[in-house]
């Protein structure tokens, strides 16, 4: 398996024998040359602009210097895959609008921006003179060393390092033998520089915590994307159910009932007459499912309008106070509805209440819903309540729940969804 990074590359017995060490030194190679260029184009654009800007000249200059880290962590990226080839994302977002003027407003707003800037200007003042000292270090300076035996048979001499004068023919062969040594902990030395200078640089230009957030962004939007499907197939098969099924329903009702009038006393009446029973149980059936999968009221009327239906069908009396500014987004009209449908159902078949309560309203962008009984209290989730499916309903919408239930009552169920109101 490859190894993902020079990190791993060296902890690995291979490491000599692979093309890790010639990235590594690769890596800090390029950052030697692309560190001068920096550095000579930000001297030469700050010394212009600072020159030309009492004749405004120089502004655009300056700007240029302001916004050089941007190239240059592009490039930086693309050089990370010599070391590290992992994700390396880019942390700009894309403008709002098309042109010059949304691109530089954009640019400019963004943390990232200035962060690569400070990375430039680190690049160019200390990063590429510790890599060429690295590269001198652990490459040239071994490599000069394992070299002597050539320096001798050419020159006659050598001075090794500039330290040691070498002549006889045992003494370069043993400076060759430790330059190879030498050779071999550079290779793990430049792994170590190179992986380390991969690593600030990637905190600093291609941080794997801003991919994290940008996946986590998507997640979120895709989260909506598919609560949208998933209520307007709901909204599909209740249309369906409603205009389809039920209508069939309701003519096999009428049919049978036809047949029944006409039928003469006997076995086949009373046949009939089962028959009959039998069709309206199944449509008043069909009638109930249709209203808990999508109901009719909720999409043409709105959530309040759903909520005092809920509330008229409820087996324990509710006064509703909801305020809203007019319709909200569907996903949450149905999760605040069935919230309340199933809340209502609890009151009914647990709390033991006489009296329930639904109030709340729309304020500060937030749907606040409160659902409040005089019952005996006691409620938990995860005991049957059904309160935990509640709580999923409600997260899927970046909103909260809260329970108030002490042994006694009352029980208060606070629900928070975040939302504007409906275009």
């Amino acid at each position: 398996m490859h190894p993902p990074n020079v990190w791993r590359a060296m902890a690995r017995p291979g490491y000599l024998l692979s093309a890790w060490p010639w990235r590594s030194a690769g890596y800090l190679l390029t950052g030697v040359v692309t560190g001068v260029v920096v550095l000579v184009g930000i001297v030469t654009s700050a010394a212009a602009g600072a020159v030309l800007a009492p004749a405004l000249v120089g502004l655009p200059l300056l700007l240029g210097t302001a916004l050089a880290g941007i190239p240059v962590a592009a490039l930086e990226r693309l050089r990370l895959r010599l070391v590290d080839p992992g994700p390396a994302p880019d942390p700009h977002e894309s403008p709002g609008e098309p042109g010059l003027r949304a691109w530089l407003s954009t640019r400019l707003r963004e943390r990232a921006t200035w962060r690569e800037f400070g990375h430039a200007l680190l690049f160019a003042g200390v990063l590429w003179p510790v890599d060429a000292l690295a590269l001198a270090f652990f490459l040239l300076g071994p490599s000069t060393v394992v070299a002597t035996p050539l320096v001798v048979a050419t020159a006659g001499e050598a001075k090794v390092l500039k330290v040691w004068l070498v002549s006889g023919w045992p003494a370069a062969f043993g400076f060759a033998v430790l330059g190879l040594a030498l050779l071999v902990l550079g290779a793990y030395l430049l792994g170590v520089a190179a992986g380390a200078r991969a690593g600030l640089a990637r905190l600093l230009v291609a941080s794997r915590e801003a991919d994290l957030g940008a996946r986590v962004a998507e997640l979120a939007r895709s989260r909506v994307r598919l609560v949208d499907a998933f209520e307007a197939e709901r909204r599909r098969i209740e249309r369906d159910l409603h205009d389809g099924a039920q209508q069939r329903l309701v003519a096999l009702t009428m049919t049978l009932g036809l047949a029944r009038l006409d039928a003469p006393p006997g076995p086949l009446a009373d046949q009939l007459d089962k028959a009959h029973a039998q069709a309206g149980t199944a449509l008043a059936e069909l009638r109930e499912l249709i209203h808990g999968i999508h109901p009719r009221v909720l999409a043409d009327y709105g959530l309040e309008a759903a909520v005092a239906d809920a509330a008229d069908r409820s087996a324990v009396p509710v006064d509703v106070g909801l305020e809203l500014p007019g319709r909200l987004p569907q996903a949450v009209e149905a999760a605040a509805y069935f919230v309340v449908c199933e809340a209502l159902a609890n009151v009914g078949r647990h709390s033991g209440a006489s009296r329930a309560e639904v109030s709340g309203g729309h304020r500060d962008g937030r749907l606040v819903l409160r659902i409040r009984d005089d019952g005996c209290g006691g409620a938990r989730a995860g005991e049957g309540s059904g309160l935990t499916g509640l709580a999923d309903r409600v997260s899927v919408l970046d909103g909260r729940l809260s329970l108030s239930s002490p042994p006694g009552g009352p029980t208060l169920l606070c629900v928070e969804i975040p939302c504007d109101p409906a275009s």
